[in-house]
């Protein structure tokens, strides 16, 4: 009789006890129990907000004059994924959409449960919107339209309140938000960490954390901390801080990407959302750039057509393949290390792409910040009739670049690093399974990382 082969066990898989629990600091703790917070912050939001939806709709038509413009798209975007690396998804706390939510449940909400295909199929659901979305901005132009993204809000207000009126806690933010699926995959590289004390848990018969107390409601993420091990749908609301009856809450900073170190059971759609935004990242980047105009009159001649409607989507699903054909590839190579199948290697190792998308996302973005970033106060002075000219831009273009660089090395080296803890929690720390596998993936992301260094090499236009 043979032995079962007992799987390989990294002892790291749990965070250290010397880890650090902002918790224990008397006023934070304090904070994060009184009835302020969140609300301390998301009624300003939710104002900043309605005032931006306002200029978007009935402000200047010309995105380089309105407020609204300026404010979405070169601050709150470009903000938003450095946000989720410092502080995970404390945007989502504070989101106009989830406190929206909030009130449209308290005063009409049916709290019906969710739907088993949302629960099922929600992250496919996102990643289709994700692409949806990013594909209409460049077919409909809606970044350079303020009444475009303003009717963008629009669509998304009615979604939630409709969300809210029906089904429980916080649906929409969980399984339909566009932006859920891409702060959960950042959110798991970056530095903070909510998680339950498994001592105090163990002694608990209440779970006042998932279900509410008199103190707070439960969890509107559907999240049950005693059982958590990612903070992938944790919105650091504080509901849990305020319910739990043993103060079992942790909150704490860790090392960058350490969560995607042991992904226990990786899911291949999160993966895929992983590579395909890497895509995107290659498509925002190409549409910018001086060759994008070569490159359209060469598909309009290979196309037969000059719709930019089909030059685009097929520049747009080309970019997208790009990197998960690169990804399956990669997976059929490190199958004869490994043994896993394609698919397996695809689910498991999408996750190290992660660090560079979120860099590659970042350094995109902070183009538009920095070059662009004048136009935030030229617009809003606009508001009070003080007409502002001038460069745009707050660092010159050799600079942008040179923090592109290293925002794109340091990604390289956290997606190198999580292929090879991935490897090393799926196969053992010391053969030639871990060692290969970490290799061909490494190889992978360099690729990745070159690719994307190149573009940022070349000159991009503004939207401002």
């Amino acid at each position: 009789m043979t032995e079962k082969k007992k799987p390989f066990i990294d002892e790291e898989k749990t965070p250290s006890s010397d880890d650090k629990n902002l918790l224990d600091n008397k006023k934070f703790a304090s904070f994060m129990k009184s009835k302020w917070y969140p609300g301390v912050f998301q009624w300003p939001v939710a104002i900043i907000f309605a005032f931006i939806v306002y200029e978007l709709l009935f402000g200047s038509t010309s995105a380089h004059d309105n407020f609204g413009t300026a404010a979405t798209w070169v601050l709150w975007w470009p903000l938003l994924p450095i946000i989720f690396f410092l502080l995970g998804r404390f945007w989502c706390a504070i989101c106009p959409f989830g406190l929206l939510n909030d009130i449209v449940q308290k005063f009409v909400g049916n709290n019906r449960p969710v739907p088993k295909f949302l629960r099922k199929y929600g992250i496919w659901i996102i990643d289709a919107m994700f692409i949806a979305i990013t594909w209409s901005d460049h077919i409909w132009g809606v970044v350079e339209s303020p009444r475009g993204s303003g009717t963008l809000l629009l669509m998304m207000t009615i979604a939630v309140i409709f969300s809210g009126a029906v089904f429980e806690r916080r649906t929409w933010c969980r399984y339909l938000c566009f932006l859920g699926g891409v702060s959960g995959n950042y959110t798991r590289a970056g530095m903070m960490e909510l998680r339950a004390t498994p001592e105090k848990c163990a002694k608990c018969n209440v779970a006042a954390c998932y279900k509410g107390s008199d103190k707070a409601a439960g969890c509107p993420m559907f999240e049950f901390p005693r059982t958590m091990d990612t903070n992938a749908e944790c919105n650091f609301c504080g509901n849990c801080v305020k319910s739990c009856p043993n103060n079992s809450i942790k909150i704490s900073r860790r090392v960058p990407t350490r969560e995607l170190w042991f992904i226990r059971k990786p899911k291949l759609e999160e993966s895929f959302l992983a590579v395909v935004i890497m895509g995107i990242v290659f498509v925002q980047n190409i549409t910018m750039l001086n060759i994008w105009e070569p490159i359209l009159n060469w598909l309009e001649k290979a196309t037969g057509t000059d719709s930019y409607y089909v030059t685009f989507t097929v520049t747009f699903i080309i970019a997208m393949l790009i990197p998960i054909l690169m990804l399956s590839a990669t997976g059929l190579i490190a199958k004869k290390f490994n043994g896993d199948s394609v698919k397996q290697n695809f689910a498991k190792f999408g996750y190290a792409i992660i660090p560079l998308d979120m860099a590659a996302h970042i350094a995109h973005n902070l183009f538009h910040l920095l070059a662009e970033g004048k136009s935030i106060f030229y617009t809003f002075m606009g508001l009070f009739g003080m007409e502002m000219s001038g460069s745009t831009a707050i660092l010159d273009t050799p600079t942008i670049q040179a923090l592109q660089y290293l925002l794109i090395a340091l990604g390289t080296i956290g997606s190198i690093y999580t292929a090879y803890r991935l490897a090393k929690s799926n196969y053992g720390g010391k053969n030639n399974k871990s060692l290969g596998t970490s290799i061909v993936y490494s190889v992978l992301i360099i690729i990745l990382g070159i690719i994307n260094i190149v573009l940022f090499m070349l000159p991009m236009a503004m939207r401002m």
